[in-house]
């Protein structure tokens, strides 16, 4: 019989009522649903609509334009993400703390992307991008502390595989319509971000949220000083620095695709070469993600698994470093993805059992968050650095392989989790 019930207005339920209860397909199924919108939403921009509309602002600048909109971005949002997520836990309303931020962040979200797509300067498109960030962290939130407020851990890896696995899906999706009917990048942000919203609903109108007990007035002394009392915790500290490295390393390949196609491998169709990359990297994380989760649900161990998923992000980043052709980014594109698929889906169960303190849950992921959502903004910066000074995509691709290895050497210093 399902654990699920959905009244007209979700009702607030005490902490650790429903915890030990495993979450419904149904469940799993809207909540991945709202991750579908979320990656669209998110990524669909940075991998083609952002690109195709620096290249029409300033072709001539681009690489830099593109670099200088993450950077800034990335800033706000590693601001904005512990900030957001201590506000989440101190919430109280008869609606939920989780519940709020999430249909507030995403509503913030969609009106981001709405304003950026009618954006005609970089500065335009930097300061709406950045607003829209603000957006992306309140909405992040809320959603992933749902994990460790309501499933229990024998389900965790199975759920992170609902969050991962759309992400590639979601690529795939958003540029295949941009492509399909042709659109330009202003219509193209405005079906994102509709979706985006149409795919929050469902779990927004059912989820029953949790209540904690009070927290103390929010201050700008006691985020800090809570930031640092969460990292001083050592596997904490592991964890989120592997987290840093394979999501950066990750970033760094796949940020600047669009342009290795046409500057790089000089492709006749740059944006059909990168619907197949994509497509080959969604079909690769899809496996990957799935079989990762439920294996490591079943074995009851995440850090080989983690290891072994950042060595194959590695991997690809080496080849395409040496071997640099349509062949061999192919063969990357299927090691990234599926490699990045399964780190994402078992790292992120094994975040949620390294967490300091369970009343403040969602302060705490938001800083595993910043691992998560900053690199994708700040890698553009860091390649662009490395395409610009002589040496190129390969070095690029180098310092991809680097940095997952690295990663994955972090991520198995944690010791609490087998």
């Amino acid at each position: 019989m399902s654990t699920e019930f959905t009244p007209p207005v979700p009702a607030i339920i005490p902490a650790g009522q429903l915890l030990d209860s495993p979450v419904s397909r149904r469940w799993t199924a809207r909540y991945s649903l709202v991750w579908f919108g979320y990656w669209i939403a998110s990524l669909v921009p940075l991998q083609l609509l952002l690109p195709q509309q620096l290249q029409d602002i300033d072709p001539g600048s681009k690489v830099t334009a593109f670099a200088v909109v993450n950077g800034i971005s990335g800033l706000v949002t590693l601001i904005a993400l512990p900030i957001c997520g201590a506000l989440c836990d101190r919430s109280r309303n008869r609606f939920g703390r989780r519940r709020v931020w999430l249909s507030g962040g995403v509503l913030a979200f969609a009106t981001g992307v709405v304003v950026t797509s009618v954006q005609t300067t970089v500065t335009g498109v930097t300061i709406a991008w950045s607003a829209t960030m603000l957006g992306v962290s309140a909405a992040t939130a809320g959603l992933t502390a749902v994990i460790a407020d309501r499933v229990p851990e024998r389900q965790r890896g199975l759920i992170s595989s609902a969050i991962y696995g759309p992400q590639a899906l979601g690529v795939v999706v958003g540029i295949a319509l941009v492509a399909a009917f042709d659109l330009s990048p202003e219509r193209g942000y405005l079906v994102v971000a509709a979706l985006l919203v149409v795919c929050t609903l469902p779990f927004v109108l059912s989820y029953r949220d949790v209540v904690h007990s009070a927290e103390p007035t929010l201050k700008l002394r006691t985020v800090v000083a809570s930031l640092g009392r969460s990292l001083k915790h050592r596997d904490f500290a592991w964890a989120f620095g592997g987290r840093v490295l394979v999501n950066l390393a990750n970033s760094l390949g796949t940020c600047y695709s669009l342009y290795f196609l046409i500057d790089g491998l000089k492709v006749a169709d740059p944006e059909t070469s990168l619907l197949l990359v994509t497509v080959i990297y969604l079909a690769a994380g899809l496996a990957a993600t799935t079989v990762a989760g439920i294996l490591s649900d079943r074995l009851g161990r995440r850090r080989v698994f983690v290891a072994i998923t950042a060595f194959l992000q590695a991997l690809a980043g080496f080849l395409l470093a040496a071997f640099p052709s349509m062949t061999i980014y192919f063969v990357s594109s299927a090691l990234m993805g599926g490699g990045f698929g399964a780190y994402m889906a078992v790292d992120q169960a094994l975040i949620t059992q390294v967490l300091p303190d369970a009343e403040s849950r969602a302060k705490d992921l938001g800083i595993m968050n910043i691992g998560a959502l900053v690199p994708p903004a700040l890698a553009p910066l860091l390649a662009s650095l490395f395409i610009t000074s002589g040496m190129g995509y390969p070095a690029l691709f180098t310092a991809v392989g680097i940095g997952a290895t690295i990663g994955a050497a972090l991520t198995y210093r944690v010791r609490s989790v087998r």
